[in-house]
């Protein structure tokens, strides 16, 4: 979003509109182009699960906002359940720089530099980026920057989810709490994504097994853009 004009709960929310607004929709015969859904393989075995039901347990979808910032951006949403690991993050890749001052082969490229926002469970940032190798020689490596709440400010210091909101509440501040005009707008880009996953020309779901970083369609899927994911945490 948009710096709000001001730094209160009406300006906030304001700006998520916007957001969601510029959000291009995804009609329903579009959901193969832009999305990918799965189920981890021993789901439908567990307790008062419906023999046979296509719910996702894991879904991709690739997004884009028409504004003036991030036209022809794409944006990576990936979630699931029963995956190696339980971690909230927001990865942002920045572009390839347009002139390399590092001698490299044809057919090489420098990774692009990688800011991580760390939401769960270890609140903090890190940033990853190209460095040249000490000595003689013209070698560059990757290497990363990393900040952590608790590191630099002991255990426990952030309030659990929950506990700041009840704190807002009580204080009158409702920036953290969801408008209704922004949970419509949200279902609005949703919905034509369910209607599509449940249409008989719906893609096949694909499986994945517990406790990994989820289905191999879904490295397909963003290696057709020349992208990958980050690492599973």
């Amino acid at each position: 979003m948009e710096p709000p004009a001001e730094f209160n709960a009406t300006s906030l929310r304001d700006e998520k509109v916007k957001v969601l607004k510029a959000v291009r929709p995804i009609k329903p015969e579009e959901v193969a182009q832009y999305t990918v859904r799965a189920q981890y393989r021993t789901y439908r075995d567990e307790k008062g699960v419906t023999r046979g039901t296509e719910t996702a347990t894991f879904a991709v979808i690739k997004l884009f906002i028409d504004n003036w910032r991030w036209r022809n951006v794409p944006f990576y949403l990936r979630s699931g359940k029963a995956l190696d690991s339980k971690a909230t993050e927001i990865s942002i890749q920045f572009r390839h720089v347009p002139h390399l001052m590092f001698p490299l082969p044809p057919e090489e490229q420098l990774p692009p530099n990688k800011l991580v926002l760390c939401l769960q469970p270890n609140e903090g940032m890190r940033l990853g980026f190209e460095t040249k190798v000490p000595g003689a020689g013209m070698k560059t490596r990757t290497v990363s920057m990393d900040f952590l709440y608790e590191q630099d400010f002991g255990e426990n210091i952030l309030p659990d989810a929950y506990e700041r909101l009840i704190l807002d509440a009580l204080q009158g501040d409702a920036s953290l709490f969801t408008r209704s005009d922004e949970i419509e707008l949200a279902w609005k880009i949703i919905d034509p994504i369910l209607q599509g996953w449940e249409s008989e020309n719906a893609p096949p779901l694909a499986f994945y097994e517990l406790g990994t970083c989820g289905p191999s369609k879904a490295d397909e899927f963003i290696k057709a853009d020349d992208r990958k994911w980050n690492p599973c945490v």
